[in-house]
């Protein structure tokens, strides 16, 4: 009801202020849209104007830089107002640190943060899509959502190796606790939930929308905004 009252709104707003694509837009460009106002045209890159309906999206890989501009969109749209954010997200994952600075912006935030896949939500981009406000991570029918454990290499001397494969089975803990806090079932015990998601950890899980819903990390399956 909130998503399609916000869409009526903002279509009555088109339609006092038209909205136009730019028309020179060359592979790889941002698409620009330019309003009229009353003081005369003023242009967007396109997500900035969907920054200004509270909708984020991340996309591509998630390292340091991305992440931290996501953070910041975050930030900035709960110091305006503490209505819900829409968190689009079409990643292959990346950073597990810099996937984990937007889950904890996630989680820090007062603005309830609605996720939706859209393409895949793979490796971290799954973690953001679970965390998203309960009853409101969705998918659509299409895409695909992948989890794993932590990966990564190390060269060096013995002891440093060592310290970075404990680091990892660090993280990898970490992450089956939060799969856990977001994803368990009511009748999974603690051990119970932990076992499951260390197992389905191991290898790269592949998994269609419904998959997703039954393991937890969806709660619906949406087709259209009606």
């Amino acid at each position: 009801m909130l998503n399609a009252l916000r869409a009526n709104q903002l279509l009555r707003k088109i339609s006092k202020n038209p909205i136009r694509f730019h028309s020179n837009i060359k592979a790889g460009q941002v698409p620009v849209v330019v309003e009229n106002e009353v003081r005369g045209e003023r242009s967007f890159d396109i997500f900035s104007r969907l920054l200004r309906e509270r909708v984020v999206f991340v996309t591509g890989e998630i390292h340091d830089s991305e992440a931290n501009l996501i953070v910041a969109q975050l930030l900035f749209l709960e110091a305006e107002a503490t209505d819900p954010i829409a968190l689009y997200i079409n990643s292959p994952g990346g950073s597990v640190t810099a996937g984990l600075a937007i889950y904890d912006t996630m989680q820090y935030l007062k603005s309830p943060v609605h996720t939706i896949c859209i393409g895949q939500a793979c490796s971290m981009g799954s973690i953001i899509l679970a965390a998203g406000a309960k009853g409101f991570r969705r998918s659509l029918p299409n895409s695909t959502v992948m989890i794993h454990q932590p990966s990564g290499g190390s060269s060096g001397k013995a002891s440093d190796m060592a310290i970075r494969a404990q680091e990892i089975m660090r993280l990898k803990e970490r992450l089956i606790e939060i799969y856990g806090r977001h994803c368990g079932m009511k009748e999974e015990n603690v051990e119970e939930r932990h076992e499951r998601f260390e197992r389905a950890l191991e290898r790269d899980k592949f998994m269609d929308p419904e998959g997703a819903k039954s393991f937890g990390i969806i709660d619906d399956i949406i087709i259209s905004r009606e």
